[in-house]
């Protein structure tokens, strides 16, 4: 099985150096793994002119699987659009066809004191966030910057064909399927044609899971509701800016961004596997970056892409074993637990392992 390792910029390096050292005692312990590593994102500008260097793309698209770490840095916030490192991000979830983006919001019970929310209210959270993530405004065209009567306008196209929605319907309500069978899909059906046919296609799709609870939530009252209560969610669906926005909201009722996996799946389950965070160049180097939400899209990488279910249980049971021993890093440390850098916490969790 062969994975395409990215660590892209900032803290991406750091945190990736200890997902690899979790692929590593997979592979010793008999999984065939084949590694190997390109620049993304600023590096890739860097190395080459390129945010998405040819060679790099090339790599993913040969490889079963792809781990990334994280794109971006103020040095580059005055490069040209196209060659600053988020449009190389954009850029290969287009090119993979990466359409559906699952993004889960576990509350781990030790991390219960490290969230913002009362305990009771989000005690025993588990919500799947499904994204759509190659179409919406980010995609759409026209788009630009431009002068119309004297002045500078802005402008980008809200934009979904019934066929992407349609795709990552089913997605989402497969999810569903395996899990609590409620699924909640979130747009602006009210003030936006996008969203009312969003909403049409997703209740065309319903009909073929009956046993799917579907229920309908605009995207403010859905960002209200995340921290009002949470636990009523079981499975949401929607677009790509609103999941963007809603899937950091609802990290942070977990404790810390730095808590959460994802994985971004083509049709055929073929996926990139990141933490949803960002670079944070502000810690970048320090050695205190939290490695944990990319372990854990080490552990969707094998559920989801590499079919490997016990490999990942496994993954996942050596978190919840190095937090129950009280190990945290800065970002979720609390009075009594014991803060270790980001390479304590890799080799923490190897041990468990």
């Amino acid at each position: 099985m062969k994975i395409a390792v990215l660590p892209g910029d900032g803290i991406g390096p750091e945190i990736v150096a200890q997902a690899v050292k979790v692929l590593k005692v997979l592979a010793s312990d008999g999984l065939k793994l084949e590694l190997q590593e390109a620049p993304i994102g600023g590096a890739g500008f860097d190395a080459v002119g390129d945010p998405l260097p040819e060679a790099t793309l090339a790599l993913a698209k040969a490889s079963d699987a792809v781990l990334l770490g994280a794109v971006g840095g103020p040095q580059y916030d005055s490069l040209p659009r196209d060659k600053r490192p988020e449009r190389g991000l954009l850029r290969i979830r287009k090119e993979m066809n990466l359409f559906a983006n699952l993004r889960p919001a576990l509350l781990y019970p030790e991390l219960a004191s490290a969230s913002t929310l009362r305990p009771e209210v989000v005690a025993g959270l588990d919500i799947m966030i499904v994204r759509e993530l190659t179409g919406d405004v980010y995609f759409g065209q026209p788009r630009g910057i431009e002068t119309r009567n004297g002045e500078r306008v802005g402008f980008n196209t809200m934009l979904y064909a019934e066929s992407e929605v349609r795709r990552v319907a089913h997605v989402a309500f497969g999810i569903a399927m395996k899990r609590g069978k409620k699924l909640c899909s979130v747009e602006k059906a009210n003030v936006l044609e996008c969203s009312e046919l969003w909403k049409e296609v997703v209740i065309e799709v319903a009909k073929e899971y009956p046993e799917v609870a579907l229920s309908h939530m605009y995207v403010d009252n859905a960002a209200m509701q995340l921290v009002r209560n949470p636990k009523q969610f079981d499975v949401i669906v929607t677009g790509n800016i609103f999941g963007d926005i809603l899937s950091d909201e609802a990290s942070m009722l977990t404790g810390s961004i730095g808590m959460l996996a994802s994985a971004s799946l083509d049709a055929n389950n073929k996926g990139l596997y990141e933490p949803i965070h960002g670079s944070a160049p502000d810690i970048a180097g320090k050695n205190v970056a939290n490695p944990l939400a990319t372990i854990l899209s080490v552990a969707m990488m094998m559920r989801y892409t590499l079919n490997q279910e016990a490999s990942a249980q496994r993954i996942e049971a050596a978190v919840k074993k190095v937090l129950a021993q009280g190990l945290r890093t800065a970002d979720i440390y609390t009075d009594g637990t014991k803060k270790v850098s980001c390479s304590a916490m890799g080799d923490a969790v190897v041990a468990a392992l």
